[in-house]
């Protein structure tokens, strides 16, 4: 969440004159994320947040916020979106696309390490996500799925830094083996970082930002969560966070014999994900006013440790399933 698009009083008033929320009191930027521009939106009738969205066409976004609308009808704790008074969930502020979501209560963890139980509630959720998203009858192919890595890690090779070729061309021909036949598969979250939820009394209270949403295996979308969650600092994995991770989900939905042999390839495939994301957006940046870079050192470093970790990795698999 950044704000690549500015929105003044009198644009807001406007939009927001198509919702019954009330009248605008305030308003102010959130500079957290790096996707899409956003605002905290506060009215007579309660906070808002209001999405601008930067790069997904209408018809992408009607399936965000659908899925979106689809879980927080499951009951689990989504920020979801709220229809206008035609009974759309997407119109235009200041010639962007954009929504009005609901403001969940609670903070985000990305400033701080995780505790064994909030790992353990993140296995779940996720678990829980999977389940639910078995009913939502659309599909979507993903934005960075593994023809999107292999292409990607590719046309980098040639600007990598000498100390990055090494690791790019071998995590290259490791991820040429990742086998998917017999994965799993379903919507997933596809982004499910610490800053992407929110705890309010060590209990979990939110789930956000659903724009990578996508149909993919389910144990891409548990590496990703294992990768921010179960980490020390310096990228290696916690023993007793990633156990109770994997434990918390298989008691919802058993973790498969397909998907163990698999586990450490799609351990290495998320961390390489987001080493290319974060190196993409600084090589080819986007101009916004409060724009958030992250660095792909942190991704890099994980990277290496998981190709280091496999025996650590099986043992905790066992471990847990």
């Amino acid at each position: 969440m950044s704000v690549f698009t500015p929105v003044n009083a009198q644009e807001l008033a406007e939009f927001l004159s198509h919702y019954a929320v009330g009248e605008l009191l305030s308003y102010q930027g959130i500079a957290a994320g790096v996707e899409n521009s956003n605002f905290f939106v506060t009215t007579t009738t309660g906070t808002y947040v209001l999405t601008l969205f930067e790069q997904h066409a209408p018809a992408e976004l009607v399936y965000f916020l659908q899925v979106m609308q689809h879980m927080a009808n499951a009951q689990l704790p989504i920020a979801a979106p709220i229809r206008d008074t035609s009974g759309q969930f997407l119109r235009i502020c200041n010639t962007k696309p954009a929504a009005l979501i609901t403001c969940l209560v609670g903070e985000t963890l990305d400033q701080q390490q995780p505790s064994t139980l909030q790992c353990a509630a993140m296995g779940s959720i996720l678990a829980q996500i999977h389940l639910a998203g078995q009913s939502f009858p659309l599909k979507r192919p993903p934005d960075r799925g593994h023809e999107w890595r292999l292409q990607t890690a590719k046309r980098l090779l040639p600007l990598a830094e000498p100390s990055d070729l090494a690791l790019l061309t071998r995590t290259l021909r490791n991820q040429h083996t990742l086998n998917f036949e017999n994965l799993p598969t379903g919507l997933i979250h596809a982004d499910l970082f610490r800053d992407n939820t929110l705890f309010l009394n060590a209990q979990l209270s939110g789930v956000l930002d659903w724009y990578y949403a996508c149909d993919d295996c389910w144990l891409y979308d548990l590496a990703i969560v294992v990768n921010d969650w179960c980490c020390f600092e310096n990228g290696a994995l916690d023993t007793e966070r990633l156990t109770a991770c994997l434990h918390a989900y298989h008691q919802l939905r058993p973790l498969t014999q397909p998907e163990a042999v698999q586990w450490p390839s799609m351990l290495e495939a998320a961390a390489l994900r987001f080493w290319l994301s974060r190196l993409v957006a600084i090589l080819e940046p986007r101009v916004g006013s409060l724009v958030l870079q992250k660095d792909p050192l942190e991704f890099r470093q994980k990277l290496e440790q998981r190709q280091l970790e496999t025996a650590l990795i099986r043992a905790c698999w066992v471990g847990a399933v």
